[in-house]
C-alpha cells in the first residue's frame, strides 16, 4: 500500500489497512462525519470491517480506495478521503470527511485536490463526480473550490443530493 501514499503541502494521505478499522470507526462516529455520511446513525464494527475489506480490494484491483488524512507530522487521522462507489455510478466518486476541529482550514480542499490529481494523472479518469446532501453547505463550497460544477439534483435515500462534476480538461496545471 506504500505506493499509494500521497502528499500535499500540509497533509499525508495513507491508504487504510485492516489494522485501521477501529480508527476508521471512530472517525465515522464523529458527529460531524456521521451527520452527513451515515444519516446520523452509529457505524458498527461489522460495517467498518466490510468497508476496510472493500477498500483493500479496490486498491489491489483498481488502484483506489479510502485514504486516511494526516497532518504532515504523521499524527492521528483527522479524517479520510478517496474514491468510492456510491449510488451505482459507473465510476467511483470523490469522498471526503473531516473531524470538526479540522474543518474550515482548507484541509478538505487540499486532500481532495491530491485525490483528483491522482485520479486524472494516474488512473486516467476523464471526469470525477462528488455528491453531497443539499444541506451540507461546507461540502458544496469545497466542490466549488475544486472547480466542480453542479450538474444534478436528485433524491437518494429520501434526501436531496447535489451532484458536482469536474472534467479532466478543466484541470489547472500547477507549476512546482
Amino acid at each position: 500500500m506504500e505506493k499509494y501514499i500521497l502528499t500535499s503541502k500540509r497533509l499525508t494521505l495513507v491508504p487504510f489497512i485492516l489494522e485501521d478499522a477501529k480508527e476508521f470507526q471512530l472517525l465515522n462516529n464523529d458527529s460531524n462525519i456521521r451527520k452527513y455520511l451515515w444519516d446520523n446513525e452509529e457505524v458498527d464494527a461489522i460495517t467498518v470491517d466490510d468497508i476496510m475489506d472493500k477498500s483493500i480490494v479496490h486498491f489491489e484491483e483498481d488502484q483506489y480506495g479510502l485514504w486516511r488524512i494526516q497532518l504532515r507530522n504523521n499524527g492521528p487521522a483527522i479524517g479520510y478521503t478517496g474514491l468510492w462507489p456510491f449510488f451505482e455510478e459507473p465510476q467511483p466518486q470523490l469522498v471526503c470527511a473531516l473531524q470538526y476541529p479540522f474543518t474550515r482550514k482548507g484541509y478538505a480542499t487540499e486532500a481532495c485536490t491530491a485525490i483528483m490529481d491522482y485520479a486524472f494523472e494516474q488512473l486516467g479518469f476523464n471526469h470525477l463526480i462528488g455528491a453531497t446532501e443539499e444541506s451540507h453547505f461546507a461540502s458544496q463550497r469545497v466542490a466549488i473550490k475544486l472547480g466542480m460544477v453542479l450538474v444534478e439534483k436528485r433524491m437518494e435515500h429520501n434526501r436531496p443530493i447535489l451532484v458536482y462534476r469536474r472534467d479532466k480538461r478543466d484541470t489547472i496545471v500547477r507549476s512546482a
